[in-house]
């Protein structure tokens, strides 16, 4: 039997919340922040501490067009959280698909239109379009299997890595090893995304965010079959952490 049921077939964890959902996710996460950061303007657009701490730059510089510049892509990126909290319920009326499934597709798209933006447009445009879809996954996706979870950075995968080791050293728990491996395994995900999409940077030019598609268009297969399928009478259930 499928570990992630339980014996009456009802799901123990949902397909949207199982680990190799969210390795897929992190390895996408990972190449489009290394794409933006090798391709469009140096900046990483999978979270927003770098520009809270550029606008600080500006501001403290007396730089006050800069610092009002960076309000957009904070704000996209707040939309992109206010949206991703609002639309599940509308989502669920419609009786298809989850929405962690609608928007896994949503970014599929989104990134394939990015490809066709040159190199020549303002990197700015791109940096608020990662922006947006970034703050949508890391807000819907939030627990694997009862772990929670970051799908777009890294950060606490290693605080997580810190506290779970300390407590393992301490009591030999085997479930805080498990909870280290998870954490580590994140981190891989992310970083190997990140190197193949360099190594792609250097042919594909704009086209090479086509490759975040790859492990994005597998999840949203894992996710509209579960839907359509062992799922389909789950749908209105809501994720763990939301």
């Amino acid at each position: 039997m499928n570990r992630e049921f339980s014996s009456d077939d009802a799901p123990r964890y949902l397909m949207c919340e199982t680990a190799r959902v969210y390795r897929l996710m992190m390895i996408a996460a990972g190449m489009m922040g290394t794409y933006t950061l090798v391709l469009r303007g140096g900046v990483f657009c999978n979270a927003q501490t770098a520009n809270f701490a550029l606008m600080a730059v500006a501001l403290g510089s007396g730089d006050w067009n800069g610092a009002i510049y960076y309000l957009i892509p904070i704000t996209a990126y707040l939309m992109g959280a206010v949206l991703s909290e609002l639309l599940p319920k509308k989502v669920r009326s419609w009786g298809l698909f989850r929405w962690d499934t609608y928007l896994v597709g949503f970014e599929v798209i989104t990134l394939f239109v990015v490809g066709f933006i040159p190199l020549t447009v303002t990197d700015r445009l791109v940096q608020i379009i990662i922006n947006f879809i970034c703050s949508m996954q890391y807000n819907t996706f939030r627990q694997a299997e009862q772990v929670p979870m970051a799908t777009t950075f890294c950060t606490n995968h290693l605080r997580q890595t810190g506290i779970h080791l300390v407590k393992y050293l301490k009591t030999g728990d085997e479930a805080m090893r498990r909870r280290i491996q998870s954490h580590l395994t994140m981190i891989a995900c992310f970083v190997a995304g990140g190197v193949v999409e360099v190594v792609l940077c250097g042919y594909a030019a704009e086209r090479a965010i086509w490759l975040a598609m790859v492990p994005l268009l597998v999840a949203f297969s894992i996710l509209a079959r579960a839907d359509v399928g062992i799922e389909h009478d789950f749908l209105g259930r809501i994720p763990a952490g939301h």
